[in-house]
């Protein structure tokens, strides 16, 4: 890949992410899109495979999300246990 296609793809993307995350989502959404065409234009083959595959990725990533959905859950009970311990060996230690 010749280094101004390199360029246009990494900061088109890079530019898109930080006005997406910045707040301003339409114009990095549409930014970051035009990088991932240049990069698909240039690697059809490798987005035919990731489109095909798409169902089992998203799949996947529900499964990593539900997983780290519990396992906040089950901090959070933990930490409310322990705060709860807490307080009350507080209010015994004041009588």
């Amino acid at each position: 890949m010749q280094n101004w296609k390199k360029a246009i793809i990494f900061g088109s993307v890079g530019a898109g992410a930080v006005l997406f995350f910045t707040g301003r989502r339409s114009i990095g959404t549409a930014l970051a899109a035009g990088g991932l065409a240049v990069l698909a234009s240039e690697y059809p083959e490798r987005f035919e495979a990731i489109w095909e595959n798409a169902p089992e990725y998203l799949q996947r990533g529900t499964q990593i999300f539900s997983t780290l959905q519990k396992i906040g859950e089950r901090f959070a009970e933990t930490a409310e246990e322990r705060g709860a311990e807490a307080w009350s060996e507080i209010r015994e230690y004041g009588r």
